[in-house]
């Protein structure tokens, strides 16, 4: 029968803005001590050796590296990957007055019911449609891919297959690989999973138990060899994942369901609905 297979990364409380108000950012990783790598809002603003304030700790820019993001160099170490408020995708813009009054809220309602591992900048957005009554009815299994830079990247290249994706960090369960290849027919939800399960396909040839990465870009024409039906948002042009969706469906056929969806009134991108592609 179908399996359904979901994404339980966790998204990290990462999102910090300067002491002054002017700045936010969105911490990645530590990348030694006292040094984070962070985006940064309005990078414009936080130029080479700029200097701000976070939890009144001096923060100098070091190195901008080639996805975008900026070395921040702190005075004193710090956590700065918990404590700080959801990394809500880019397009959502409030005043920092508006965020504060929502802050409590995003925590519950841009992490999935079923969010397990931290390590994502943004949720699997497709997840965010399940409630634990949904899930205890329908077979369904978790996979795990840390969400990073790359969904925010938009393709910019005219030809698509010069974009660069940047690698994201991913991993399948034993007891998940077992069920995937087993299983008659694969619903994945959202394009994390999708991403994944037609990574380790082709890296190892079938489903099976793993911990690596994926750079794997999908656009047409690509033939699908896990995944049957996908669950996912609509998405913003230029995107990665509108081209993957492309793929998987067919880029008229999309652009109709999108006119469609647009004359109808549905919400799009992170907050907003979703499509169920047979």
């Amino acid at each position: 029968g179908y399996l359904l297979v979901l994404n339980n990364s966790r998204v990290l409380p990462a999102r910090h803005f300067s002491d002054d108000g002017k700045l936010e950012f969105s911490f990645l990783e530590k990348i030694a001590a006292r040094r984070w790598k962070a985006l940064v809002k309005p990078g414009r603003k936080f130029g080479r050796n700029a200097v701000a304030f976070i939890q009144s700790v001096r923060a100098e820019a070091g190195e901008i590296f080639a996805d975008g993001s900026r070395e921040v160099i702190l005075a004193d170490d710090i956590d700065l990957l918990r404590g700080g408020a959801m990394p809500l995708s880019p397009y959502i813009k409030r005043s920092a007055v508006i965020d504060r009054r929502y802050r409590a809220e995003d925590e519950t309602r841009y992490q999935t019911v079923f969010a397990k591992y931290e390590g994502s900048l943004a949720a699997p957005t497709a997840g965010l449609h399940f409630t634990p009554e949904i899930l205890e009815t329908i077979p369904h299994v978790f996979i795990t891919l840390h969400v990073g830079t790359a969904t925010f990247r938009p393709v910019k290249t005219e030809d698509v297959t010069q974009h660069q994706m940047h690698p994201e960090r991913f991993s399948i369960a034993p007891e998940a690989a077992a069920a995937i290849a087993n299983a008659a027919r694969i619903v994945a939800v959202g394009t994390t999973t999708a991403r994944v399960l037609e990574s380790v396909q082709r890296k190892l040839g079938n489903i099976q138990p793993i911990e690596s990465e994926t750079d794997i870009f999908i656009y047409p024409p690509f033939q699908f060899r896990v995944v049957d039906v996908l669950l996912t948002n609509f998405h913003l042009p230029r995107s990665t994942l509108l081209m993957l969706v492309s793929a998987f469906a067919g880029r008229e056929f999309i652009l109709r369901a999108y006119e469609e969806a647009v004359r109808a009134r549905y919400r799009f991108f992170s907050y907003g609905d979703c499509m169920l592609i047979l």
